[in-house]
């Protein structure tokens, strides 16, 4: 097994945690962490916005990839849903009122509501507490997802009746490839590893498919 990153697993990332509205990129992985959007008003200050702007993305480009979105043609909605289609983990909007009192108003792109981030000596530390506790939650539903899509079979029949709805397969196996092969031709499904946790369980199990001594807990799904 090739351990090597590939488009694969980019594939499998995009997969795993984005949603209909575009890209969720856990915040490690993503080119723009960070996107800044000043919110410049007709008749505000609008220089004194960029310029405290510019301030708080060069704080946080010393530790994260920042983006800074001062397009004057583009309104801050449009913005808002390009970025959220792009992934980016964290969007900071800053107008009049947030330079006032030294913040940002913020909004995960997992959801959730928006919240303020103060601009101070703290600002790196409480960035990095929001993205740490994303991982957290991409990572938690990510696996209960998975769990969720794991079905323990005993026989093939089992496995053949619930395929047609995706998923995975825990089964016991008697490692055989001619089997194998034979499985692969009836219903398109292989053998995508042999879990580590759950080898202990193949003692004492008959092989879901020959019926015969099992040697690994496997598991089957359908590529896709």
């Amino acid at each position: 097994t090739s351990w090597g990153v590939s488009p694969r697993l980019i594939g499998a990332l995009i997969m795993t945690h984005s949603d209909d509205t575009g890209l969720v990129l856990p915040p490690k992985v993503a080119p723009t962490q960070i996107v800044i959007i000043p919110i410049l008003k007709k008749n505000g200050p609008r220089e004194e916005v960029l310029a405290f702007t510019e301030k708080v993305r060069e704080t946080l480009a010393v530790h994260y990839r920042v983006e800074v979105d001062a397009r004057e043609n583009v309104k801050p909605g449009s913005k808002y849903y390009e970025w959220e289609r792009k992934g980016v983990p964290l969007r900071m909007e800053i107008g009049p009122r947030d330079m006032e009192k030294g913040a940002a108003f913020c909004a995960r792109r997992i959801g959730g509501g928006k919240f303020s981030l103060s601009i101070d000596d703290d600002l790196v530390a409480n960035v990095q507490e929001v993205f740490d506790t994303m991982h957290e939650e991409m990572y938690a539903a990510a696996a209960a997802r998975l769990e969720d899509r794991t079905y323990r079979v005993e026989t093939y029949q089992e496995m053949l009746d619930k395929l047609g709805d995706g998923g995975f397969f825990l089964v016991p196996w008697k490692a055989d490839n001619e089997n194998e092969d034979k499985i692969k031709d009836d219903c398109k499904a292989t053998i995508r590893c042999y879990p580590m946790e759950y080898q202990a369980e193949a003692e004492g199990k008959t092989c879901f498919y020959s019926g015969e001594p099992a040697t690994h807990m496997a598991i089957f799904a359908r590529a896709y």
